[in-house]
């Protein structure tokens, strides 16, 4: 199918569109503005927070659509476009069990904020790269906000220790996913990258077929399935893999930037 048609473009940042120390290209911009004259909307698609992409992008922050999040919360110009939230009872039900694994550093994510209580400084370094806005409080059950996901980080052994019980406590009701290789996401069970591209589709009248998006993680699947036109770059998942029609170079090659050069500009 030709991609002469292509009218939106979502991208995930980390392993994707950044390079390997999350640094994103300074020719994205020069790139941004060419697919703006060709009325190409390009949505940048993350487990991050919303500010934080924010701050990356702040150049274009009124111009570019923000997937945040992992698709709970979308934003364009300021103004939420579509958002996926979890009742309190939920959270406070996953913040309790991931308080039961030793070594896991809780993020409760809200559209406000995100929340720690956690005080080691590896974990607080780790969630700044991810999390611009951050506030710590002593208990995670007296925030008040609306909640859109629980994040849990673990250095030592995410597939091993938290996986397997968060798993089997809240899959059945929520969205359990492994974003990276440290990280791991609960949200509603409706929420994805991919449920947020599809509403977009819906709303902004843009087809599957003229939907394009670049991945490299589990996290991304839903995102890749909801585009014809769907890129997993050489160094995403083998699994990951799997679920996309076409190949890019890995992130440290700018692949998400060369693929748009040759096929639409």
């Amino acid at each position: 199918m030709s991609q002469s048609n292509i009218k939106f473009i979502a991208a995930d940042m980390d392993g994707t569109l950044l390079d390997n120390e999350g640094c994103l290209s300074p020719d994205f911009f020069e790139l941004f503005q060419q697919l703006e004259q060709r009325e190409i909307m390009f949505a940048a698609a993350s487990g991050r927070q919303y500010y934080s992409l924010l701050n990356i992008f702040y150049q274009v922050k009124d111009r570019i659509m923000f997937i945040a999040e992992n698709g709970t919360l979308v934003m364009h110009q300021g103004k939420e476009l579509y958002s996926c939230t979890i009742d309190t009872d939920s959270i406070h039900r996953i913040i309790k069990e991931a308080r039961l694994i030793k070594g896991a550093h809780i993020v409760l994510c809200g559209k406000k904020s995100a929340y720690i209580e956690t005080q080691a400084p590896h974990a607080i370094e780790e969630i700044k790269k991810y999390y611009h806005r951050c506030d710590y409080v002593k208990d995670l059950l007296a925030v008040e906000d609306q909640f859109i996901k629980v994040a849990i980080c673990h250095f030592d052994g995410l597939q091993e220790l938290v996986y397997p019980p968060i798993y089997e406590k809240f899959n059945a009701n929520h969205k359990v996913v492994v974003s990276a290789k440290i990280w791991l996401d609960v949200m509603n069970i409706k929420a994805s990258k991919g449920d947020a591209i599809k509403h977009l589709q819906e709303t902004l009248k843009f087809s599957f077929e003229q939907t394009m998006s670049f991945g490299d993680y589990f996290n991304d699947i839903e995102m890749l399935q909801a585009s014809f036109h769907s890129y997993a770059v050489e160094n995403a998942h083998e699994k990951v893999k799997t679920f996309a029609r076409f190949s890019a170079p890995s992130n440290s090659d700018a692949g998400v930037l060369k693929v748009i050069r040759e096929h639409l500009l």
